[in-house]
């Protein structure tokens, strides 16, 4: 095996480095893994056979294998730049809404750029700001089929599995002559290379320079927010002239501060793919949940709110902040509400996935839960209500989020949420400054319909919340 490696190497095929070494520039013992990134805080030393010295390994990456001081690491070779250009895009041909066909054409200008090779560009970043169901997959075809019909390969990573799974038939109906590589923990395809690639962003380990354009969705979600070992294996995963487009409708603060200086090119879509405005959240007074549950009452404005939602024929995401609330609340609304069909789940509850199927198939009217369920889920028609809004755990990121869980159908578009608390926090006025900040933007672009609802049930009884 070590012949043949040699020999790959020499022919240019693979390139061969040590797993962990010293860092340019920095005294000897001072080591970082060269497939994770991981430094001197997750280095740990023990007597070597191979070696026969106390080696270094690498503990952040050991579910992938030991990666040693000792021992080589198999990096394949840099993939060629792309020509620029390409035949122009019919973006027609996915049914884009305007503010879709803007956002992608900004997109496709920025990722066909000309390569530069002096001075290197290590940050070819895009960042794509998309409200909360404005359809983001379909903004990506274009520019997956701009990478793939030149040649090229494409990556689409998130950090959630069940993500992964569902794009998975989306992106092979879309692209039906590609070959497609699904990756996940436990996927059968971990060793087959694909045009287009799938991955959770734990997979990106597995990569070096392989990508001409690698995407990131749901940038800003756990696991791969705040955790520099997936980022540095989603900028490792692409090629030295590949850009790296990013995804979100709640980009963390630092981004959103490199949008407003300049420094990151991004597009905003401020509109979903239907065109009617975002509801923007009103506030209803309440006690916190603990009060509710100890009472065992529910505050008159919230039980008319309720069953408004109810008698509308919609289906009720009830949020609380506290797994050991989901149950009890679920009761005590079940008994208040007269409904059977109320259900409560959280990370927690081995039945989640059947729940939440039999939630999708409207078998269940009212689910409570926590923020497990504040991306990924969409219901036709739904209303948000989001209790303890004034609580710490919920920032405004988390927010946006589980609010973005109305409205997102064309039938359905004019969605309610409410924020329930015993007062209004920063992060709330945060949020409701966003959305009415897109909704803004799209109006003033021209994206909205002509057609607006001018009033709502709530506004008529009781004051909106400014």
């Amino acid at each position: 095996m070590g012949g043949a490696l040699q020999l790959a190497q020499l022919l240019g095929w693979l390139r061969l480095k040590g797993a962990v070494a010293a860092e340019h520039g920095r005294r000897r013992r001072e080591c970082r893994c060269r497939r994770c990134g991981s430094g001197e805080a997750h280095m740990h030393r023990t007597p070597c056979a191979a070696c026969g010295r106390m080696c270094a390994y690498c503990s952040a990456c050991l579910t992938m294998g030991r990666s040693r001081e000792c021992e080589l690491l198999v990096l394949g070779m840099p993939a060629s730049p792309l020509e620029a250009g390409s035949t122009p895009a019919d973006l027609n041909k996915w049914r884009l809404s305007p503010a879709q066909a803007a956002a992608t054409e900004s997109a496709l200008q920025f990722i066909e750029a000309p390569h530069q090779p002096h001075p290197p560009q290590k940050n070819k970043e895009f960042l794509l700001w998309a409200v909360t169901g404005a359809g983001k997959t379909e903004m990506i075809f274009p520019l997956v089929e701009s990478v793939i019909s030149r040649g090229g390969r494409a990556l689409i990573a998130t950090p959630r599995r069940d993500v992964v799974i569902e794009l998975d038939p989306r992106i092979r109906r879309a692209f039906p002559q590609a070959r497609v590589v699904t990756l996940y923990g436990g996927s059968e395809q971990r060793w087959e290379a694909g045009d287009i690639t799938l991955a959770t962003t734990h997979q990106l380990m597995r990569f070096h320079q392989a990508f001409d354009l690698v995407i990131i969705d749901e940038l800003d979600a756990f696991p791969y927010h705040g955790d520099p070992i997936l980022h540095y294996a989603a900028d490792k995963s692409r090629a030295p002239h590949a850009p790296k487009l990013l995804l979100s409708a709640t980009p963390p603060t630092e981004l959103q501060r490199r949008v407003k200086s300049g420094q990151l090119p991004h597009a905003r879509v401020p509109v979903r793919y239907h065109r009617h405005p975002l509801p923007v959240p009103v506030l209803i007074r309440t006690p916190s949940v603990a009060k509710l549950l100890q009472t065992g009452k529910i505050p008159r404005a919230l039980l008319a709110a309720l069953n408004h939602s109810l008698n509308r024929g919609a289906q009720l995401f009830i949020f609380v902040q506290r797994i050991s609330q989901v149950e009890p609340m679920a009761k005590l609304l079940g008994r208040l509400l007269k409904q059977s069909a109320v259900e409560g789940t959280s990370s927690q509850d081995p039945d989640r996935a059947d729940k939440v199927n039999r939630f999708r198939k409207s078998e269940i009217r009212v689910l409570v839960t926590t923020t497990i369920l504040e991306r990924g889920v969409t219901i036709p028609r739904s209303d948000v209500y989001i209790l303890d809004a004034d609580g710490r755990l919920f920032d405004e990121a988390s927010l946006v989020q589980m609010a973005g869980r109305a409205g997102r159908s064309g039938e359905d578009p004019n969605g309610y949420v409410y924020f329930c608390g015993r007062e209004r926090t920063g992060a709330q006025a945060a949020t409701i400054s966003q959305i009415r900040g897109m909704n803004r933007i799209a109006r003033k672009r021209g994206y909205l319909l002509p057609e607006e609802r001018a009033g709502s049930w709530w506004s008529r009884i009781f004051k909106r919340s400014n």
